[in-house]
């Protein structure tokens, strides 16, 4: 069998997969994410081990699912974004800023205090208590516009801290790497340099989105172009996302949230959302769900190694549910909205792995760390939209598409 009919082959047994955890777990009325992310970890080395199948010989066919579900996020993130307004972002910017913050200190404290305890050297511990300090909220959005809550009060102030929540995980990480490996090259101007870098970026999105996309919005809009509108909100989307992280040395994801809020002033908002959801749905969403747990392997982790990943897990979860509450309590919000919002910010996802990724490759963890972390990330994504539904007073609707809201 050719590497084509493989990929399609792994795409039908994935989406095939995904779909079916989505319906299921829409069935026993939990989040539509829980049962795809399931399905991913079936799928993935802790059970099925799909990738290790006998028709799978394709060595570049992990990569090229990864990459698949990387775009899936970038839509995912991109909706979510287009569902919420600039001005209720702005008006949670002190919930925002507090709980992004606390949520990131906390989460490193108790992380570097805990491997510690464990014996592991203090350059591992101060690490992975960067990785517990990320925060993905794609599982959550996911979450959230499943229940229809994106935009309210807890919805907006959980996407805006976790935007503070990037920024600072990264300043962290390029700080840690400065100080740990750049010691010839003078930390501090490196720190200084990646730091104007996330404000150029930051500066010239903002007035981009505001002055520029409504009226190129519309001009593209007017042309005769087959699906144009649909095209060209994908260009701007994968811009923002490159330009993130290359030039302001931040997540894609973020760039691509920031795409979609931009986009969500423009006049064809409602129609962008419909044929976008169309996109992401259908295809990259489940694979990004599904990806996760293709890159868990639970079988790693034995003997001893299992009482430190248990203790890890139980940091990353309160670590986050604690520093996020208390910092959108100290904003203003009731203790109910105060604890959706922290355990909003549970989920490591896909910022998370890149982090043990980067750790991995630069020799700052070794291979069992790297399978704690990974595990911990895996654990902590699948029970983020869990807590996140339990605290939250909506139901879910019956189908395991997310609805589109309007624009009021």
């Amino acid at each position: 069998m050719n590497n084509f009919l493989q990929f399609i082959l792994a795409l039908t047994v994935i989406v095939t997969f995904t779909k079916v955890g989505g319906y299921l777990s829409v069935r026993l009325r939990q989040p539509a994410v829980v049962g795809e992310l399931l399905a991913g970890i079936a799928l993935g080395p802790t059970v099925l081990n799909m990738m290790q199948w006998s028709v799978f010989t394709d060595q570049h066919l992990g990569e090229l699912i990864t990459h698949l579900g990387e775009f899936g996020v970038i839509l995912l993130m991109l909706l979510a974004g287009m569902h919420l307004h600039l001005d209720d972002l702005v008006d949670s910017s002190k919930v925002a800023g507090l709980s992004g913050t606390l949520g990131v200190v906390t989460p490193l404290l108790m992380g570097w205090g805990i491997c510690v305890l464990f014996g592991m050297p203090t350059h591992t511990s101060v690490f992975i208590g960067l990785i517990l300090a990320a925060t993905s909220v794609s599982i959550s959005a996911q979450t959230l516009m499943e229940l229809g809550i994106l935009r309210s009060k807890v919805g907006v102030s959980m996407m805006g801290a976790a935007v503070i929540d990037d920024v600072l995980v990264l300043l962290g990480l390029s700080i840690f790497t400065a100080l740990t490996s750049s010691q010839s090259t003078g930390g501090m101007g490196e720190i200084l340099t990646i730091l104007l870098q996330m404000i150029g970026f930051f500066t010239i999105s903002i007035a981009a989105g505001i002055l520029l996309l409504p009226r190129l919005t519309n001009w593209i809009d007017g042309l005769r172009i087959n699906q144009g509108i649909y095209l060209y909100t994908l260009v701007v989307a994968l811009v923002y996302s490159w330009t993130a992280e290359v030039i302001g040395g931040i997540a894609a994801i973020t760039g691509a949230f920031l795409a979609g809020l931009f986009l969500s002033r423009t006049l064809q908002r409602d129609r962008i959302i419909e044929g976008v959801s169309t996109i992401a749905y259908s295809l990259f969403v489940p694979v990004f769900f599904a990806n996760i747990g293709l890159q868990a392997n639970a079988r790693n982790i034995t003997g001893d190694l299992i009482w430190i990943t248990s203790a890890i897990i139980l940091v990353a979860i309160i670590s986050k549910l604690v520093g996020c509450t208390l910092g959108a309590r100290l904003g203003g919000m009731n203790l109910q909205e105060s604890l959706q919002v922290g355990a909003g910010m549970i989920s490591r996802g896909e910022v998370g792995l890149i982090v043990a990724t980067l750790g991995l490759t630069h020799g700052i963890i070794n291979q069992e760390v790297f399978s704690i972390t990974v595990v911990t990330v895996i654990v902590v994504t699948l029970v983020t939209p869990i807590i996140l539904y339990k605290l939250s007073d909506k139901t879910l609707p019956d189908n395991s598409n997310p609805p589109i809201l309007s624009p009021d």
